[in-house]
């Protein structure tokens, strides 16, 4: 089946179809609620991105390319071994070279089936996860739903809902108490890298407007550890570390972070400025400067449109 939002052209479009009255699909007339508004139903599946966690890519564009290649590809060994070789696009605009040195550590033979095994771990995982709810459950594949809570974006620029999903489970007994949401137990696990973009950290933790979600200045270590998903996740990710499992697995580390992967293959340089949850300055780190914030977990990332917001509000560049 087609999506039923999804890129063409550069523009993102939407298939619908005349929304459901009770069990049957509605008529015209009673779907047509006034002058401005329609009742539509999708026509075609949605794809859900993750909010908070980052996974290694199971597949991705190579530089150049609009067609999707697995990791497991020859083509990507060959390009991530030397993702700065003479012969590839440049950089739009381009890196600085301190990134760039960060980068070439990071890269090398083998990096690219490093990234295919994590891939397949943390897909394997996810999929036994939904698999272990469905038989928890006692339900099948029809009779499953899933529950979203958004944040405050809605959908990404590629059709893809921006969420914290879960099992649809209405009522919780102490025999079958309402898990962690997908996104939390792929980090608790281990399989995840932390990737939280502001304003989309916490869809139970409401503010009036974005002006009031801003992070105080010198405030941002106080801001994640009173948050207490936000807390408990950030937790999550230094037990792994500790522990030793899941993407900081001694033996076979994730060496090249899914962002940096698709950065590199998009031929741009990060754009999102980034506060340091770790500390309580008022610094906006640079977009290319990323890496400095040594832990992944206490990067928070900034898009560039709200960096005027926070400015404002008396962070300095």
């Amino acid at each position: 089946m087609s999506k039923a939002i999804e890129q063409i052209k550069g523009m993102t479009v939407g298939h619908m179809a005349l929304g459901m009255h009770g069990s049957n699909p509605g008529t015209v007339r009673q779907q047509t609620h006034d002058g401005d508004t329609v009742g539509v139903r999708a026509d075609g599946n949605f794809s859900v991105r993750f909010l908070g966690c980052d996974t290694a890519e199971v597949s991705f564009t190579l530089p150049g390319k609009t067609r999707f290649v697995g990791l497991d590809a020859p083509e990507w060994e060959e390009f991530l071994t030397d993702p700065f070789a003479a012969g590839l696009p440049a950089f739009s605009p381009a890196l600085d070279l301190e990134l760039i040195l960060h980068l070439q550590n990071r890269c090398g033979p083998g990096v690219a089936q490093n990234h295919w095994r994590s891939s397949q771990k943390a897909q394997r995982v996810l999929e036994d996860l939904i698999q272990a709810d469905l038989d928890g459950l006692g339900q099948d594949n029809v009779t499953f739903r899933f529950f979203m809570a958004f944040a405050n974006e809605v959908i990404d620029r590629y059709g893809r809902f921006l969420g914290y999903i879960n099992r649809d489970q209405p009522s919780e007994t102490p025999d079958n108490p309402r898990p962690l949401s997908y996104n939390e137990r792929m980090l608790q696990a281990g399989w995840a890298s932390p990737y939280f973009i502001w304003p989309n950290l916490n869809p139970f933790r409401k503010q009036p407007t974005l002006t009031n979600a801003v992070v105080p200045p010198g405030g941002a270590r106080q801001m994640a550890e009173s948050d207490r998903s936000l807390r408990q996740a950030r937790q999550w990710v230094r037990e792994a570390r500790q522990n030793q499992v899941g993407i900081f697995d001694a033996n076979d580390p994730l060496r090249l972070l899914p962002s940096e992967l698709r950065f590199l293959s998009r031929r741009q340089p990060p754009d999102r400025w980034v506060i340091d949850m770790g500390r309580d300055d008022i610094t906006l780190v640079p977009p290319q400067s990323y890496y400095t914030i040594q832990n992944i977990e206490d990067r928070l990332y900034i898009p560039t449109e709200f960096v005027p917001l926070f400015v404002e509000a008396g962070w300095q560049k």
